[in-house]
C-alpha cells in the first residue's frame, strides 16, 4: 500500500465516517428484524423498540471502531459485512450498560433526548394509564436493555465471521458482558461506602478498580481484543494489546470524567454537572478533595452527590476542583496513559503497518474528544 493510499485509509478510521454508516446499516437491520420477531406478542413492544432505536443513532462509534480495526490490525481476512456486525454488536452491548446505567444512577438526559425511564414514564403519563409513571419506565428501561442483551449475543454468534474466528473471541466477548455487570455493581457498591475515612491512595484504588471494569475494559480492551483473537493474533502480541486498550480505556473515561464537570450540554447531552449530583467517585473527586483545605473538602463532601443541586452550587465546585490541582492531575494521567499504550502498542510485532497506524489514531481520538 502506498502513503498516500494509507493516509486516505486512516483519514477513514479516524473521523470514523464510513465505519458509522456501515455500523448504523447493521443496527437498522438487526432492529428491524428483531422487531419483527416482536410483533406478535403486541403493538406495544414498540415503545421499547423505538427507545432502543432512537439512543442507538448517536454516540462515537468507538468501541465497534476498536473492534474492527483490532481485527483488521490483525490481518483479519473476513468479509466486511461480517466484521462490521461482530463490531455493531459492541454497540448494542453499549447500548443495554447506558440503559440500565441511566435507571440506577437517575439520569434524566443522555445524548440529548430523555433517558429511556424518562420516555417510558412520559409515554405513561400523557396516556392515563393506572399506576405510577415512574415504575411503569423503570421497569420498561430494564426490560429494553436485556432485550439489547439478548440482540448482542444473536449478532455475535449469527455474524457470519468462520467458526474457527467466533471461537478463538468468544471467551473475551463472554469475559467483557461478565465483568462489566460486576464492575457496574462494584460502582453503586463504592457510591454507597463514603470516602470519608480514606486517604488519596485508597481513593484512587478504588476509583480507578471501578473505572477499570465499568468502563476501560469494555469501551476499549474487550472489543479490540475481540477482533484481534478473531483475527488470529499471537498471545504475546494480544498481551499487548490488552495493556495498549486497558490503558487507552482508563484515559478515555478520564477525559469523560473531566466532560462530566466541565463539559458543554450541546455537545454532550447531559446536564453541566451532573456527574456532580449523581455524586460519582472519580478520580478527579480524589485528587480535588486531596487539595482542600479540611473546611473545604467537607463543604464540597456535603453537596457531591445531592440530587438537587443548583447552578451556583455547581459553579462553587468547580472552582473548587480547579483550584485544587485535580485537572492538573488527571491531564497528568491522560498523558502518561496514552504514553504508556503508545508504547505497548510499539511492542507488538504481528499488526499490519496501517493497522497499528488506526489504532494509534484511534487512540488519540478516544481521549482528545469534546464529547
Amino acid at each position: 500500500m502506498s502513503d498516500g493510499a494509507l493516509q486516505r485509509e486512516v483519514r477513514e478510521v479516524t473521523d470514523l465516517a464510513t465505519l458509522r454508516a456501515e455500523v448504523q446499516a447493521a443496527i437498522d437491520a438487526e432492529i428491524a428484524l428483531r422487531a419483527r420477531q416482536l410483533e406478535p406478542v403486541g403493538p406495544e413492544t414498540t415503545l421499547l423498540v423505538d427507545a432502543i432505536a432512537d439512543l442507538l443513532r448517536g454516540g462515537k462509534r468507538l468501541r465497534a471502531a476498536f473492534c474492527y480495526w483490532g481485527y483488521r490490525a490483525a490481518d483479519g481476512r473476513a468479509a466486511e459485512e461480517s466484521i462490521v456486525k461482530v463490531a455493531t454488536a459492541m454497540e448494542l452491548f453499549q447500548a443495554a450498560a447506558l440503559i440500565h446505567d441511566d435507571v440506577m444512577d437517575d439520569s434524566d438526559t443522555r445524548r440529548g433526548m430523555p433517558a429511556a425511564h424518562r420516555r417510558l414514564a412520559t409515554v405513561h403519563a400523557d396516556r392515563d394509564w393506572d399506576g405510577e409513571p415512574d415504575r411503569f419506565g423503570l421497569a420498561g428501561a430494564i426490560l429494553a436493555g436485556n432485550l439489547c442483551l439478548t440482540w448482542t449475543d444473536a449478532l455475535f454468534a449469527t455474524s457470519g465471521l468462520p467458526t474457527d474466528e467466533l471461537a478463538r473471541a468468544r471467551p473475551i466477548f463472554d469475559e467483557m458482558r461478565n465483568q462489566l455487570m460486576g464492575g457496574q455493581f462494584l460502582d453503586v457498591l463504592e457510591s454507597v461506602r463514603g470516602w470519608e475515612d480514606l486517604g488519596l491512595v485508597e481513593r484512587l484504588a478504588t476509583s480507578r478498580q471501578v473505572i477499570a471494569y465499568k468502563s476501560a475494559k469494555y469501551s476499549v480492551e474487550h472489543p479490540l481484543l475481540i477482533g484481534a483473537a478473531a483475527a488470529g493474533l499471537g498471545a504475546t502480541d494480544l498481551t499487548e494489546l490488552s495493556r495498549f486498550g486497558l490503558a487507552v480505556g482508563e484515559a478515555f473515561q478520564l477525559r469523560d470524567d473531566l466532560l462530566g464537570v466541565y463539559g458543554d450540554p450541546e455537545v454532550t447531552g447531559k446536564p453541566a454537572g451532573d456527574d456532580l449530583r449523581e455524586g460519582k467517585r472519580t478520580v478527579l473527586m480524589a485528587y480535588t478533595l486531596d487539595g482542600l483545605g479540611e473546611q473545604e473538602a467537607d463543604r464540597f463532601l456535603d453537596r457531591l452527590g445531592r440530587p438537587d443541586l443548583g447552578p451556583d452550587d455547581v459553579a462553587w465546585m468547580r472552582e473548587q476542583i480547579t483550584g485544587s490541582g485535580a485537572v492538573t492531575a488527571v491531564e497528568a494521567d491522560i498523558a502518561g496513559l496514552v504514553d504508556d499504550a503508545l508504547a505497548a502498542l510499539g511492542r507488538t510485532q504481528g499488526l499490519v503497518p496501517h493497522g497499528r497506524q488506526a489504532l494509534q489514531e484511534l487512540a488519540h481520538l478516544a481521549t482528545r474528544r469534546s464529547s
